[in-house]
C-alpha cells in the first residue's frame, strides 16, 4: 500500500491508525485498575482515530496545508517556521514544530516514514 497521494507538486500523507488503536487498547486493558481512566483514554483513542480518517496533511513546494476532508483549514508557511522534531524516534507519537510566533504539537496520525521525509525534503533548513 502506497503511503503518499502524489498531486503536481504536492504530496498528502495518508493516514496511519497505530497510535488510536495502541490508546483504545490501552484504554480498554484500565478497565481493570480504574474504569473512569480507562473511559477517558478510550475516548480519546477513538478521537483520534475519527481525526486520522478526516484530517489530511499536504506538503507543498512553500507551505504545509491541513485539510478537514476537502476543506483547507490551516496553512503553515515553511519560512515561517524555525525548528521541528519528532519526539520518541522508535516509536514517533508527536510532532513538534515551531514558527515564528508559535508552537504546533500533532500526533503522529499519518505516515511516520513519508513525514520524515517530507519534513527533510522541505524544511531541513530548519532542523
Amino acid at each position: 500500500m502506497k503511503s503518499t497521494v502524489l498531486t503536481s507538486s504536492s504530496i498528502t500523507l495518508r493516514a496511519n491508525y497505530n497510535i488510536p488503536i495502541v490508546i483504545i487498547i490501552a484504554g480498554i486493558a484500565l478497565i481493570l485498575w480504574s474504569l473512569i481512566l480507562a473511559l477517558v483514554v478510550t475516548v480519546f483513542g477513538i478521537f483520534l482515530l475519527i481525526q486520522a480518517n478526516l484530517i489530511k496533511l499536504t506538503f507543498t513546494p512553500t507551505t504545509l496545508d491541513v485539510y478537514r476532508g476537502e476543506k483547507l483549514i490551516r496553512t503553515f508557511p515553511y519560512s515561517e517556521w524555525e525548528n521541528w522534531v519528532i519526539f520518541w524516534q522508535p516509536i514517533p507519537i508527536l510532532l513538534y514544530f515551531k514558527e515564528v510566533n508559535s508552537i504546533h504539537f500533532l500526533p503522529i496520525i499519518f505516515d511516520p516514514n513519508t513525514l520524515k521525509e517530507c519534513l527533510e525534503k522541505y524544511c531541513s533548513f530548519k532542523k
